[in-house]
């Protein structure tokens, strides 16, 4: 085999080139999406628990820096997710709640999903806050039908 052939596996067993890379690309594109996910959905909770969502305390919540947070939500609003209004904090577009809404069912099927396997409640909670974001909707749909099996 050449360097140059990526569409066959080597003897080794290794996987090929092609394939290798894919992974790493959606890999890559799964870290930029779950950071936007976990902006929506912290901002679809603060608001749907207080009304309003703050750039305060979206960075309390994530731990990050202001400037940090106000970075993230220019980007989000660009994307047409949330739209910022002065003295009023950051509310979500109709696009920006279905994503927040998207990304919270992902987290509730993982996390019911961990906890059917015996995963204590919080570590099922802190897993699944990684999980939801890389997960296919492929496995979230099995982990549905095992979860449905599951119930009497």
């Amino acid at each position: 085999m050449t360097s140059d052939d990526t569409s066959r596996a080597p003897a080794s067993g290794l996987m090929t080139a092609a394939d290798h890379s894919e992974g790493f690309r959606q890999a890559r594109e799964a870290r930029r999406a779950e950071l936007v996910e976990d902006y929506v959905e912290l901002i679809a909770d603060l608001i749907d628990d207080g009304g309003e969502a703050r750039q305060v305390d979206i960075a309390a919540r994530l731990g990050v820096a202001q400037p940090t947070v106000a970075k993230t939500l220019k980007r989000l609003a660009d994307e047409g997710l949330i739209v910022q209004r002065p003295y009023r904090g950051v509310f979500l577009t109709d696009a920006g709640r279905v994503l927040a809404e998207d990304s919270r069912r992902r987290h509730q099927i993982v996390e019911t999903f961990l906890r059917a396997l015996g995963v204590s409640p919080e570590t099922a909670r802190v897993d699944a806050e990684g999980i939801e974001h890389r997960v296919s909707e492929e496995t979230l749909a099995a982990f549905g039908r095992y979860l449905t099996r599951r119930r009497p």
